[in-house]
């Protein structure tokens, strides 16, 4: 049978284009679907614009630091409307770079809503086309929970559009989203108050990692609200009310400035996808693939979010571009989940890599022996400031190998990049022992610890 394309891409975010102009590169025909702005979340709504808020957060401390290295006070003031302007002028930038590389490779662009009319053939409005193969890379969208009054309240999606700052917010959750917002607004002056059902902030990652996080976050003037088990939210003249009330059973009410975040997670986003009309099957949501990124229609593929696997542009990415070395370049392969390195842009800036203490000591118990060390840097010496710098190491004491490493500190996503190489690389910790530090910097304590 002939078909329009060699292979039909759903989404057009990182992992969407990733695949396409990769499969493009073999020769293969290939078309992408796409309703709303080239680059998908991280583009749009995510990574790119976020970075670039937490750089002018971070602005006013950098004014006030200054001073201690001889310059003279600096009183300046944002000015929201050209920020946010400017942010998304580099949003719109992007979006016409990934059209220049799409037309370069010579993939077609479907503007509009793909849906499934069978295993072969999607409909884009009232057009129909068929693939031999077909990749789903739709991601993911914000959750809403099921709170009183959440439709007062905005989404992480949502930040980059307010047209005015917000002199006080509400952010609800404790994952990384709703911190790293927390930290950004915070730094650009508006009263934030985060709420999280749990004990601590960032469930998943390391517990001292999330423990430095939360102290220097309520020190930077957050006030986070813990162990919250009921929340409401209701809209009147004097804004957005949020009430909560903690385990003991009493209550608080909070008000914000007619906007409240709800940064509790995100889900894929699969729905009105036709997907009854094929043999793909969905766990909670997320399509199930197996290590090829194959689903149970066996010509039929899906990469990134709406796999929920570990929901990261870089990996989305990776599966992309090994799905499309395996299918049409001959080369197969499959992305390694082990060892994947992370960020979280909060202030103070985290990053890690490979196994935390807890995962760590139920997989090997006993074996596992943790180096830590917590100082101040270098650079906040003379601005007086008592800022912390977390690192930690994770090691298999009967291997030596290193099974993790954590930081929180300035410049961690830079630092823990390069730790990620030899971690991956199956580094022990004599190997750290034996490289010599760059001195003097926050790094060279990662192989210096004893």
């Amino acid at each position: 049978m002939t078909y329009d394309y060699d292979l039909l891409v759903i989404g057009a975010g990182s992992g969407g284009i990733a695949t396409a102009r990769r499969a493009a590169e073999y020769g293969a025909k290939v078309g992408v679907v796409e309703f709303d702005r080239l680059g998908g979340t991280c583009v749009n709504r995510g990574c790119v614009p976020k970075k670039l808020m937490v750089y002018a957060s971070r602005f006013p401390d950098q004014f006030a630091e200054a001073v201690g290295y001889g310059w003279s006070p600096v009183e300046s003031s944002l000015d929201w409307e050209k920020m946010i302007t400017a942010v998304n002028n580099e949003v719109t930038r992007l979006n016409g770079i990934y059209q220049q590389m799409l037309d370069k490779s010579k993939v077609e662009i479907l503007q509009g809503y793909g849906k499934f009319v069978d295993t072969h053939t999607i409909a884009v409005g009232e057009r129909q086309v068929t693939a031999d193969k077909i990749l789903i890379a739709v991601g993911g969208h914000p959750i809403r929970p099921n709170i009183l009054g959440i439709e007062h309240a905005i989404t992480s999606d949502d930040i980059f559009n307010l047209k005015e700052q917000p002199k006080r917010i509400v952010i609800l959750g404790g994952g990384y989203i709703g911190s790293e917002f927390a930290c950004v607004l915070n730094g650009l002056g508006t009263e934030v108050t985060q709420v999280i059902r749990g004990d601590k902030i960032l469930r998943g990652f390391d517990d001292d990692l999330r423990s430095e996080i939360q102290e220097a976050m309520g020190k930077h003037g957050i006030r986070i609200l813990n162990n919250i088990q009921l929340i409401a939210i209701e809209k009147d003249a004097a804004g957005v009310k949020v009430t909560v009330r903690g385990e003991e059973g009493t209550e608080e009410t909070v008000v914000a400035d007619a906007v409240s975040l709800a940064a509790v997670g995100r889900k894929p986003s699969t729905h009105n996808l036709g997907l009854e009309n094929t043999g793909v099957k969905l766990h909670d949501g997320a399509v199930v693939v197996d290590q090829y990124s194959r689903t149970a229609d066996e010509n039929i593929y899906a990469v990134g979010d709406c796999t929920n696997k570990i929901n990261l542009t870089p990996v989305a990415i990776n599966e992309g571009r090994a799905l499309a070395d395996t299918v049409f370049g001959g080369k197969s392969r499959t992305m390694s989940y082990d060892n994947v390195p992370t960020a979280i842009f909060t202030t103070p800036e985290a990053a890690t890599v490979g196994l935390t203490e807890a995962e760590a000591r139920e997989k090997y118990g006993d074996a596992v022996k943790i180096y830590r060390s917590r100082f101040r840097s270098m650079y906040y010496t003379l601005p007086g400031k008592e800022e912390k710098t977390l690192m930690k190491l994770v090691v298999n004491e009967k291997t030596d190998k290193v099974l993790g490493a954590h930081m929180v500190g300035k410049d961690a996503a830079e630092i823990i990049q390069g730790v990620a190489i030899a971690i991956k690389m199956g580094a022990t910790k004599a190997n750290f022992d034996a490289t010599v530090g760059i001195h003097p910097s926050s790094a060279e304590e990662f192989v210096t610890m004893r």
